[in-house]
């Protein structure tokens, strides 16, 4: 069974529309090959956090995971954006599972690949974090990724880049 790790950062659906469906058909088709396991990394965006030392005063370790407040919109919505992916995902028939992450794109997918196993990345998220001076010397986040996971990397660009980047 191949495993995939599928990052967003955004609904899926609504990914779908601005792709023309493209991340779930790249999915299907994969599914249809054989089965599939997906798990859904779900970026938690704009997340404010709590200073750490206010975090320290209360006696909570300091610990970057524990910056951040579950109950804040942010985190609300990742979770949801996660629930409904993997149901997605469960009726095209993978096997699917998801987690969230407080975390950068590339820290993230590199915390989640260093203890599993994944035959490929698919990034379907929205717009990239980084800027245009990372991306001429090569230190954006997706090149960074692209140089671990080369041809393993699928990327679902913009509207106007109408195939997925490998």
């Amino acid at each position: 069974m191949r495993r995939y790790l599928l990052v967003l950062d955004m609904d899926l659906l609504a990914l779908d529309e601005e792709h023309d469906l493209e991340p779930i058909n790249y999915l299907v088709a994969k599914q249809e090959q054989e089965p599939c396991e997906v798990v859904v990394l779900s970026l938690v965006t704009n997340q404010p956090k709590m200073p750490v030392e206010l975090l320290a005063g209360a006696g909570i370790p300091k610990h970057p995971d524990l910056a951040h407040r579950p109950d804040d919109p942010s985190s609300v919505n990742a979770e949801h954006r996660m629930e409904r992916a993997v149901q997605q995902l469960k009726m095209i028939g993978c096997r699917a599972s998801g987690i969230i992450s407080y975390e950068d794109l590339v820290t993230a997918v590199r915390s989640e690949t260093r203890g599993h196993d994944y035959d490929e990345v698919i990034l379907a998220t929205g717009r990239q974090e980084g800027s245009a001076l990372a991306r001429i010397v090569g230190r954006d986040p997706v090149q960074q990724l692209r140089r671990e996971w080369g041809k393993r990397l699928i990327e679902f660009r913009e509207v106007h880049d109408q195939e997925p980047s490998s």
